[in-house]
């Protein structure tokens, strides 16, 4: 299983870093670490004590850190680190967000103006000062608005067809992530403090965020070569795997792939969801963890190692009560890991559990 190994700061007030990494399939947390430091070196030595333990992952996904790839590549460089397809989204969201309320706030100013302006001709006054001012406020409205309108465009691109799970191939992926970074980098010039930071970063994540899609395409030949299909019939099942059952769209593609592919299609469709939910893209288990540790870390402001153990070992030997997968119901993430029960964690903590008699 790929493991997510990414790093969460500043989550208690001391503002100390603590590390973390926790495993995508069982969910367990591998890392919870309280350091003075998140360096490559604290990274390293963290990960090297996890491979002596048996952590062995096929590959890793984080965020763009130095600290945490510098540090992979000292203690596993055989391991690849992909990108976090949340962060990056989420850099290009804020972007767009940012641009659209500077869009509303110019077409404020123009309103403004104009009603100035309607008000100085109902009292037969000079026009001259305020139809400067809204000619200027026109023009810039009009930069505004289409520079909004193209990055929230650009965004739709990246999030639903360069870095969405139903997508192209790996090659065509890079050519619309260099086409989407080119237009952005066109527009620099507009908003330069805030295009330009995106721009950068989206320029040097690039491998690193399309890392998925290169798996992705060698999984999707393997089913292909299996089912004696071409390879962009399996990606076609993907898409349709990928729709909302409610999207009309899905079942007339699902009809089609069916009389094209007649007793196949069901046991590949199967063998491409699983595919499918193998495939990790983002750090999204790392974030759920440091959401449900905050609620921890609130309660108790000054933390030590000791209690960061523990803490890791309740998570990770309490049971599921409910979960989206079926098989985790009624599992801790330590039983999905290693495939063997194990008692309550207060039993293994040596405490009897209270019964009724």
């Amino acid at each position: 299983a790929v493991s997510a190994s990414v790093r969460m700061m500043r989550i208690f007030q001391a503002g100390r870093p603590v590390l973390a990494g926790v495993d995508t399939d069982s969910t367990y947390c591998y890392l919870l670490s309280l350091e003075d430091h998140r360096d490559a070196d604290t990274w390293g030595v963290r990960l090297l004590e996890a491979q002596a333990q048996g952590f062995q992952p096929e590959a890793t996904i984080a965020d763009a850190g130095k600290g945490i790839r510098a540090g992979q590549a000292l203690a596993m460089p055989e391991v690849p680190c992909r990108g976090d397809v949340f962060h990056a989204l989420q850099a290009v969201q804020s972007l767009a967000t940012f641009l659209e309320n500077r869009a509303y706030g110019t077409i404020g100013v123009t309103a403004n103006l104009e009603r100035k302006k309607a008000r100085l001709q109902w009292r037969g006054q000079p026009l001259r000062g305020v139809a400067v001012k809204l000619g200027h406020a026109n023009r810039e409205e009009a930069r505004a608005v289409a520079l909004a309108d193209d990055v929230a465009l650009l965004l739709v691109w990246l999030r639903e067809d360069v870095l969405s799970l139903a997508g192209p191939d790996h090659a065509t992926r890079r050519e619309l992530f260099d086409f989407i970074v080119a237009e952005l980098q066109a527009r620099e010039s507009l908003c330069s403090h805030r295009l330009g930071p995106v721009v950068r970063a989206l320029t040097n994540q690039r491998d690193d965020l399309l890392a998925f899609a290169a798996g992705l395409d060698r999984d999707l030949e393997v089913l292909a070569a299996e089912f004696q299909v071409a390879t962009e019939t399996a990606r076609d099942v993907l898409r349709v795997e990928q729709l909302a059952p409610e999207d009309p769209l899905r079942w007339r593609r699902e009809v089609t792939l069916r009389s094209q592919l007649g007793n196949r299609y069901f046991p590949l469709n199967v063998a491409i969801a699983e595919v499918a939910g193998q495939t990790v893209r983002a750090s999204s288990l790392v974030e759920n963890l440091n959401s449900r540790l905050r609620n921890y870390f609130f309660l108790r402001r000054h933390l030590g190692p000791d209690y960061l153990a523990l803490l890791q070992f309740f998570l990770n030997h309490r049971r599921f009560l409910r979960s989206e997968r079926p098989e985790r119901t009624g599992k801790s993430p330590a039983e999905l890991l290693n495939g063997s029960p194990h008692p309550h964690w207060l039993e293994l903590l040596g405490y009897d559990r209270f019964a009724r008699s």
